[in-house]
């Protein structure tokens, strides 16, 4: 089947405009998209893990509102299968990864990032948490099903956001979101052929007729897939101004814990000096176990 032109393509993009985003201080905003629906639990029943590395320790506490990320992170441990490894990727301002099995005996010039377990988990995204600094989230691929990495993980270090930063990226994310609707619509042979059947034509009143049909569709979609995409948060976007975070990556990325204490040895580890890759060049090395709650 003949590809529409790019030029159709981007005559189609133009009519996407970016959501202005509306603030809302409601707590328990519907998600977008989420596998969990219950309402995040203030108890004392979450479980903690100890990080040790040669420049401190980190307690980070795991959510029960993300139970499969949880439990696989608790296995792992429990197999001491993150001991010895390394935080492979430090980007300073941004989060330090870990949890690649073939770090363990790397040589320095090895390229890592690519090990894997042999599983991936279903993502466990939830409106009230997000990626604030500290936060502890799965790695993952580019699988269109969004699904974590069975054994990487990362810990936000992030940077602070003005305002006006914050409602650029849902603006940004928005925009996204509606042009991969857009084409997984142009994919349908049946718009294909119709579009190329018009094109033969030339008549660019019925093109366009056929264009803003396609739009008010895509409209009705992302209204139904996204109903709260124009609103956000006020409580989250003060967390991301005052203490900082990676907001670009909610709603993408499961985070399924968050620091309690060892923020210092955060920032140490990611200002460590790193090589093209963003390996650290000495070595960082991990050793992981279950605490009790401080």
């Amino acid at each position: 089947m003949k590809k529409i032109s790019l030029i159709i393509i981007c005559i189609f993009v133009a009519f996407l405009g970016t959501a202005q985003t509306k603030k809302t201080n409601n707590k328990k905003q519907t998600p977008t998209h989420t596998t969990v629906t219950a309402p995040l639990k203030k108890d004392a029943k979450n479980q903690h893990v100890e990080i040790s590395t040669e420049l401190g320790s980190m307690i980070i506490k795991l959510y029960d509102e993300t139970p499969l990320h949880r439990d696989n992170f608790i296995k792992l441990v429990n197999e001491g299968f993150y001991d010895s490894l390394l935080f492979h990727r430090v980007i300073k301002s941004f989060m330090i990864q870990g949890g690649d099995p073939t770090s363990k005996n790397a040589s320095p010039e090895t390229m890592l990032g690519a090990g894997d377990n042999g599983y991936k988990i279903m993502p466990e995204f939830r409106p009230d948490i997000f990626h604030k600094r500290g936060s502890l989230a799965a790695a993952r691929d580019n699988n269109p099903q969004q699904m974590s990495s069975g054994c990487q993980f990362y810990i936000v270090q992030g940077r602070k956001y003005t305002s006006q930063e914050l409602e650029q990226i849902i603006n940004n994310r928005n925009l996204q979101r509606k042009q991969e609707l857009l084409y997984k619509v142009y994919q349908s042979d049946s718009v294909q052929a119709t579009v190329s059947s018009l094109q033969n034509t030339g008549d660019k009143e019925v093109i366009r007729a056929y264009m803003d049909k396609i739009h008010a569709n895509i409209d009705e979609t992302y209204k139904r897939l996204y109903p709260n995409a124009d609103k956000v948060n006020l409580d989250q976007m003060q967390t991301y101004m005052e203490y900082g975070g990676a907001p670009h990556l909610d709603g993408a990325y499961t985070v399924f814990g968050e620091m309690v204490s060892g923020f210092d040895v955060l920032d140490k580890i990611a200002s460590t000096a790193t090589k093209p890759g963003d390996r650290p060049i000495a070595d960082i090395r991990m050793k992981i176990r279950l605490v009790k709650q401080p």
